[in-house]
């Protein structure tokens, strides 16, 4: 391939998105390249105050627990009060967190403070999906996610390389370089992005509006996104394993931490560098296909760890596996999207958030477990298991549900698209300029 048609492959990648969509990737780089309170909590808490890494460990175990209990409270705030607002109030929630970390200093003074960052950062998530689902025309929404995730682990490199270089100034200052990055980002929410919550129907006297008409409870009996959801447990319970799971096992093999650092490094390196070209191979792929495909790569990629003995071959283990987050991500948030009426998907995404929080809290505890009794060779078969079964069920249970809608999207754009040329060629030469894209549901105003 050569460069030039690289060059037209990225702009095609880049192109047609709505500029409010650009807006919500600008923050989203924004707030990432400020995210130093995870990437220095642990050292922090156990060079800076003195605490034990088991205290150390629970702290940011508090994180992912609250993230259980923000992500359905992000979604119900995004369909009843809306996405921009939601957004504004989460993201100047955690940069108050952000903020406090820097003075407080008692051990659960500081365990509190992580416990309700992690329930604005991730109330705040649903509200940027249903955002991206409302704006994006549904052919493109698969990309618009890839796109927003690359400039998440974009900003999130260049926060690490930053946070490293700028270290010496001290924890705390770079707690308040992250406040300031969060607040940063509500501001540009604030000022440039429109609410996109779509109108409420008309309703008749006594009737409840349509998104109070569905509750979570009503969200979980969805078969199919029900089911969507636990087949994504099992996927991030997959991808969580590593983190934990990684280096006490390199440590087994007698590499030094400073060997770790450079392997793991390679997951951001390989996203920053790669997302885009994934996205240009996987466009218009069948979800369940790439659901699948995804979930093998995480079974592939984590189960040859327990074969690694070097540097190298380890960094090998973390590319496959990679490869299966980029393709992955991007696509589980647009088969949510699918799933969800645009009324409830906020809830939708809430519920889906919901089990990567589940995850984050869970897997780290059941890969030190597993490590320090079975051993890490079981871990890792476990995780081969566990991905081989995810894509299992995706492609028996889900094909149905997410393959099924396509053929009437791609029918429905086209009436669309016919009923629009006949009615230019009826107006005469001055309708030419009319759209000849399917008519989308009017989001509400904002300023």
């Amino acid at each position: 391939m050569s460069i030039d048609s690289l060059r037209r492959s990225a702009r095609a990648t880049v192109s047609g998105l709505p500029q409010g969509f650009w807006w919500l990737w600008l923050s989203t780089l924004v707030n990432r390249t400020g995210a130093f309170v995870l990437t220095f909590l642990s050292l922090y808490l156990t060079v800076e105050l003195g605490h034990s890494a088991w205290f150390a460990g629970l702290v940011v175990a508090l994180h992912g627990l609250g993230g259980v209990a923000g992500s359905p409270l992000g979604g119900v705030l995004t369909d009843r009060w809306g996405r921009r607002p939601t957004m504004v109030t989460m993201h100047l929630a955690a940069a108050s967190c952000a903020a406090a970390l820097a003075f407080v200093t008692s051990a659960w003074g500081v365990a509190l403070v992580v416990l309700l960052m992690g329930v604005a950062m991730q109330a705040v998530r649903p509200s940027i999906n249903a955002t991206i689902s409302d704006m994006v025309p549904a052919h493109d929404v698969r990309r618009a996610f890839a796109l927003n995730y690359w400039a998440l682990n974009l900003g999130f490199a260049v926060a690490s390389i930053a946070g490293g270089a700028a270290a010496f100034l001290g924890y705390r200052t770079l707690f308040l370089v992250d406040a300031v990055a969060t607040t940063l980002c509500a501001v540009i929410v604030f000022l440039r992005l429109p609410e996109t919550r779509p109108e409420r129907s008309p309703r008749k006297a006594g009737e409840k509006p349509a998104d109070e008409r569905v509750s979570m409870l009503d969200v979980l009996r969805d078969a199919p996104f029900r089911t969507l959801v636990l087949l994504n447990l099992l996927v991030c319970v997959v991808f969580t394993a590593p983190w934990i799971g990684l280096p006490l096992t390199m440590s087994e093999q007698g590499l030094p931490p400073s060997a770790y650092g450079m392997v793991i490094a390679v997951n951001g390196i390989v996203i920053v560098g790669f997302q885009l070209l994934v996205n240009k191979v996987t466009e218009r792929r069948s979800p369940v296909v790439l659901l699948s495909v995804s979930a093998l790569l995480f079974a592939v990629g984590t189960g040859a760890t327990a074969l690694a003995g070097s540097s190298v071959a380890f960094a090998a283990t973390v590319i496959v596996w990679t490869i299966g987050e980029m393709v992955h991500v991007p696509t589980n948030a647009a088969a949510t999207a699918r799933l969800a009426p645009e009324h409830a998907r906020g809830r939708y995404q809430g519920v889906m958030g919901m089990s990567w929080a589940v995850a984050g809290f869970v897997a780290p505890i059941l890969a030190g477990a597993i490590v320090d009794g079975p051993g890490s060779d079981v871990l890792w078969a476990g995780t081969f298991t566990l991905g081989v079964l995810a894509a299992v069920g995706y492609t028996l249970r889900l094909r149905r549900a997410l393959c099924e809608e396509e053929p009437q999207t791609v029918a429905a754009e086209a009436v669309a698209a016919e009923t629009v040329a006949a009615e230019t060629v009826a107006a005469g030469p001055s309708a030419a300029v009319v759209s000849p894209e399917p008519a989308k549901p009017s989001p509400a105003s904002g300023s």
